[in-house]
């Protein structure tokens, strides 16, 4: 006898906040807290920078405000997005019926069928919003304009720290990453929560740099002689640790303080909304619509503390 499901599930406002999160803070690059999240943004949060020139003094008796401070600021604006897709239960149901009967390397699992096309669809989301954080297009339907995107207009990033790249190769990858942090600003350098973010390739291809063998002075089994045995994790260039951004192109790389990249979402915001709406008690078939909506976004606060790698700045 075929199994029955019954699927009608509906969250709006707060309530929807635990999905919004799932389908939102599941991509890479937030789930690995690569940069800073800011969770409550209804409409728009700003950013303040504040600038002074010549702020100590040689003391005297008297207040004399001979220093200038400028205020300036960024917005982050999240977008609105939804989600409306037709999923039919026939597709998914033999797998949640194995998973809830143990068979299944699942550590998490699913309390039931509607938990399960919802996380279905978290990850589907949390993927598209991974490329959306560093290459989106706010012109394009269902993207946000991402970091990458913002530098290539932004008239106020230093000419000096833009690194034209090229295709990057294990025998070129060490001398690229050089250029990177030889244009890191004195003020950042050296600070914590400094990382260089690279492409998946760009990793790859420094893990095979690593393995040496006889290039660049490694020697014949490669760095600290594991040859191709490296270890995939945190590993640091010239004082500088890498982090894998997914949604990175192949030939990007990225130079910034985590504390100076922002992600913009409203999970708290009465637009979210998250539905499965069961069609089988209205026209008899086995589909159901899936809807969520949602908002997120990235800002950058200072621009001059910024390298860029691969990219071209039409604006400079």
């Amino acid at each position: 006898m075929s199994t029955t499901v019954n699927v009608t599930t509906s969250y709006a406002g707060e309530s929807a906040s635990k999905w919004v999160a799932a389908s939102l803070l599941s991509a890479p690059t937030l789930e690995k807290d690569l940069v800073t999240v800011m969770p409550n943004v209804k409409y728009k949060a700003i950013l303040h920078k504040l600038a002074t020139d010549g702020l100590l003094k040689d003391a005297s008796c008297d207040f004399s405000a001979t220093s200038t401070v400028t205020l300036t600021e960024r917005s982050i604006v999240p977008k609105e997005l939804q989600v409306n897709v037709k999923l039919c239960k026939s597709d998914f149901i033999d797998t949640w019926q194995a998973i809830e009967m143990g068979y299944s390397a699942y550590d998490v699992l699913p309390k039931s069928f509607a938990d399960y096309l919802l996380a279905y669809m978290a990850e589907k989301v949390a993927a598209a919003n991974e490329v959306s954080i560093w290459n989106g297009a706010a012109g394009t339907s269902g993207e946000f304009d991402g970091f990458m995107t913002k530098l290539t207009v932004d008239a106020d990033l230093p000419a000096a720290n833009e690194i034209a790249g090229t295709t990057l190769t294990a025998a070129n990858i060490s001398t690229e990453l050089q250029k990177i942090v030889s244009a890191i600003p004195d003020a950042v350098y050296g600070k914590e929560d400094l990382y260089i973010y690279v492409s998946q390739n760009a990793y790859r291809l420094y893990i095979q740099h690593l393995a040496g063998f006889g290039a660049s002075g490694l020697g014949a089994n490669g760095y600290e002689g594991k040859g191709q045995n490296q270890v995939f994790g945190d590993l640091f260039f010239n004082g500088v640790m890498l982090k894998v951004a997914n949604g990175l192109t192949a030939n990007q790389m990225l130079c910034a303080e985590k504390s100076n990249l922002f992600f913009g979402t409203g999970l708290m915001s009465d637009q979210n909304e998250i539905a499965l709406r069961d069609q089988s008690q209205i026209d008899g078939s086995k589909n159901v619509n899936v809807v969520m909506r949602m908002t997120a976004g990235v800002e950058y606060a200072n621009v001059e503390d910024i390298v860029t790698y691969g990219i071209t700045n039409s604006a400079n």
